[in-house]
């Protein structure tokens, strides 16, 4: 219920912030208020739409494109005790239980993933468990109930929801009036100038969104580590970001799970600004100086 008030609070803050943009716009370039909240809603259907519809069918893709099978009967004592470590920590996260899953990857790594807190699916590669110790899995394991905890898959879909509103609208908005300044027409229809403009817009606009979205990927990386914290303990948190460092970040994982994974990729400069993850030195230091 606080996830569908927390839906809808969202998608009115957006309607109204646009609405005053569109106020601003009609006033400066004489843009026709109809049309742009046509435009408007054809957004936000596309761009919430297209968000929700990727975390609606999360689990399935990460299934299929991981190869990840769910245990539904231990076979073994490794499959066991991850059953039982997930069915506490998620119980005291306060959480249904998840799926629990192993895929075969050779790196360190682990996701979490799906719609609800209480529907959710935990997987780690089998990479992780030839490499680590109990301890080290235990805290990557909380790391992940951490994530779905916090909603943070919902919180993801929200905020690339009104990214998405925003790129589609404001691009064909400003689109829009850049044609009409160049053509001096600002009645007419659109020229074939314009959609090269809005593909350029598209693209820039789309870069903007993209950094926005992985400042905040980073930041909840952070927190999860915390939250793995409380549920395994400081110690065994900092002796599995110590272990994922070993491997340098190397993430084999599909794009449309990795920011869920445990270990990011490695990059300086501008390439950091598009990093899902935080570096693991930050992340050590971190819950060090916690």
């Amino acid at each position: 219920m606080k996830r569908i008030l927390l839906l809808i609070a969202t998608n009115f803050a957006v309607v109204i912030l646009l609405g005053v943009v569109l106020s601003i716009l009609q006033s400066v370039f004489g843009i026709r208020l109809g049309e742009n909240s046509v435009l408007l809603l054809f957004a936000s259907i596309f761009g919430f739409g297209g968000a929700f519809v990727s975390l609606a069918i999360s689990k399935w893709m990460a299934k299929r494109a991981t190869g990840a099978q769910v245990i539904t009967q231990p076979r073994n004592e490794l499959e066991m005790w991850l059953l039982g470590t997930v069915r506490r920590q998620a119980e005291a996260a306060g959480i249904g239980m998840p799926e629990v899953a192993i895929y075969d990857a050779p790196e360190i790594n682990a996701f979490a993933t799906g719609m609800r807190r209480d529907a959710s699916l935990v997987a780690v590669s089998t990479g992780l468990l030839r490499a680590m110790s109990r301890d080290e899995a235990e805290a990557v394991l909380a790391h992940e109930i951490s994530h779905v905890a916090n909603g943070d898959m919902v919180t993801m879909t929200l905020l690339q929801g009104v990214l998405n509103t925003f790129v589609i609208f404001f691009a064909r908005v400003v689109g829009r009036a850049i044609d009409a300044w160049i053509s001096g027409n600002r009645d007419g229809g659109p020229s074939f100038a314009y959609y090269i403009i809005v593909f350029v817009l598209d693209m820039i606009f789309g870069i903007v969104a993209s950094l926005i979205v992985m400042a905040f990927s980073r930041w909840r990386e952070f927190r999860a580590d915390a939250g793995g914290a409380r549920l395994a303990g400081r110690q065994k948190m900092i002796g599995a970001l110590e272990r994922l460092a070993q491997t340098y970040g190397v993430s084999t994982l599909p794009n449309e799970v990795r920011a869920f994974g445990i270990s990011g990729g490695v990059g300086s400069g501008l390439k950091r600004l598009f990093m899902s993850h935080p570096p693991l030195a930050e992340r050590i230091a971190a819950l060090r100086n916690g």
